[in-house]
């Protein structure tokens, strides 16, 4: 979902207790500045549930009193969706090497090292993120700081 608000002090904590005060579950959130004064900021949250329960939380949304716009992008059209993520490998020898190997192979661009380390930035789709996580698991992986996704809708539609 992406919501568009006031950016004012509290906002975010109405929109976090109307999740929180109903038992929904928030698995990303981010929030930013998106006009020139400040004025107004996006919240973009990932969240689940039926059909149904997603028209409920859209709806309670649109009801909060700084809140513009609500739109559930994937329900509304083609939108672009992106996370960027910080990974720290730690290893040596051949793991060394078949970390950077993979980390070629999805684009994940190295913006730290050591004898003994790796920091990779990656960004893109959840999915990608994840699946290069998985295999930096037996390689050493051992950290892992997310942005949460952020998304716009394709085209010529403004939410």
């Amino acid at each position: 979902m992406s919501v568009l608000v006031e950016n004012e002090a509290g906002v975010l904590a109405r929109v976090i207790g109307l999740f929180s005060g109903r038992g929904y579950n928030i698995d990303s959130l981010t929030v930013a500045p998106v006009e020139d004064g400040r004025n107004r900021s996006r919240i973009n949250i990932v969240t689940s549930g039926t059909e149904m329960v997603i028209e409920q939380i859209k709806a309670q949304l649109d009801r909060l009193v700084p809140v513009h716009r609500v739109a559930d992008l994937t329900r509304e059209g083609p939108h672009i969706a992106r996370e960027m993520a910080l990974i720290k490998v730690i290893g040596s020898g051949n793991n060394r090497a078949e970390a950077l190997r993979l980390a070629d192979a999805f684009r994940a661009r190295v913006v730290d090292a050591t004898t003994e380390s790796f920091i990779f930035e990656m960004t893109g789709s959840t999915d990608k993120l994840d699946a290069f996580v998985d295999l930096m698991r037996p390689l050493g992986l051992a950290e892992v700081s997310r942005t949460g996704v952020a998304a716009i809708a394709r085209g010529t539609r403004i939410i």
